[in-house]
Parts: structure tokens; C-alpha cells; sequence
């Protein structure tokens, strides 16, 4: 099977492929700032260059991608281009074995590692994971791992009611003023 577009076609369509800034990234990023976490972007002193950094919990997080770097649970990542496969499988692989490598060294230096794939950055997912960013912090609460986000505590014992907003903030691109939990 061929590729469905030309090579100059092709070509512009993968330069639009970015490594940062992508929706994904936005949106945990969004979610983070809203619970309240600051963090670092892209620290290129870490091994594989990591979307987040939060110094403080000694915690960087991987956005990944579920085609690039082969997300376990999503069919994205199944699905291998037929054209060129040789070329495809080889840099897929290396990309995989390239996120191993990185994640044994940020261990060894003392980093706990969270990946975050795209698929779970979907709406659908939103539950499961403010769940997963609530792991960060090592004096999270039960009620912060409840499964609804209606009704959520700070570990302080704080209510936090979701702004009415949130979905529609988290899910447009670039709406950063209005903040997604109100006392």
C-alpha cells in the first residue's frame, strides 16, 4: 500500500508534527495548575527532556503520545504504517527503547516518573486522570481519589466545588483566565 498523499504533501503535514506545546500537554498541564501544583517545562539538564518537572515533589511527568511512543492499552499505537515499514518499525522501536532508557535514569537519580498518555487526556478521561496527577503529592487524601470530580477535598479538609467551566476551559486550546476549582 502507498501513502494516500505526496511526498511534498507528507512533508508538510509531518513538519506540523510538534514535541511540545501539543493540546495534550495543555491540558495537564491546565489540570496541574489548577490543583495547585508549579512546575517546570522541558528541563533539558534531565534525561529525555521531560514535558513537566515539579522540583518540589522531586516528580517529572511524560506526555506521551500514543502512536510515537506506543501507549499499552490504545489501538493508535497498534496501527504501523504499512508504507516504508522497515523505516517505520525502526524508529517507533527506538523511540520506545529511547523512553526505557530515560525512565531507568531519571530512577536511578532519584525522580518518580509519570507517564500520561494521550488517550488519557480525552474528556472521558478526565476522572481517571485528576486520579493520576493526585498520586503526585504524597499527602493526598481519600477524598481527593473519590471517583467523581463534583465534589472534591483539599488535603487540608478544604471543600473545593469544580467550576461549572471546567470541561470547557480544559478542553479549548487557549481559554487560561478562568480557574477550574472555586472555594
Amino acid at each position: 500500500m502507498t501513502d494516500m498523499f505526496d511526498a511534498k504533501k507528507r512533508s508538510e503535514i509531518m513538519a506540523k508534527v510538534r514535541s511540545s506545546g501539543t493540546t495534550p500537554e495543555i491540558r495537564v498541564r491546565k489540570l496541574l495548575h489548577s490543583m495547585g501544583y508549579r512546575f517546570r517545562l522541558h528541563r533539558r539538564d534531565l534525561p529525555g527532556n521531560p514535558d513537566i518537572v515539579l522540583p518540589k515533589y522531586k516528580t517529572v511527568i511524560f506526555v506521551h503520545g500514543c502512536f510515537w511512543h506506543g501507549c499499552p492499552t490504545c489501538r493508535r499505537a497498534r496501527i504501523r504504517p504499512v508504507a516504508n515499514a522497515d523505516y517505520w518499525n525502526a524508529k517507533l522501536d527506538r523511540t520506545m527503547a529511547r523512553d526505557r532508557d530515560n525512565i531507568t535514569a531519571l530512577k536511578r537519580a532519584g525522580w518518580q516518573i509519570l507517564v500520561i498518555w494521550e488517550c488519557e487526556t480525552k474528556k472521558k478521561n478526565l476522572n481517571l486522570l485528576l486520579k493520576k496527577l493526585h498520586s503526585i503529592s504524597s499527602f493526598a487524601c481519600d477524598a481527593c481519589l473519590a471517583p467523581s470530580i463534583e465534589h472534591m477535598k483539599e488535603p487540608c479538609g478544604q471543600d473545593l466545588q469544580v467550576n461549572s467551566d471546567l470541561k470547557r476551559s480544559l478542553f479549548s486550546k487557549f481559554n487560561h483566565s478562568k480557574p477550574f476549582f472555586c472555594a
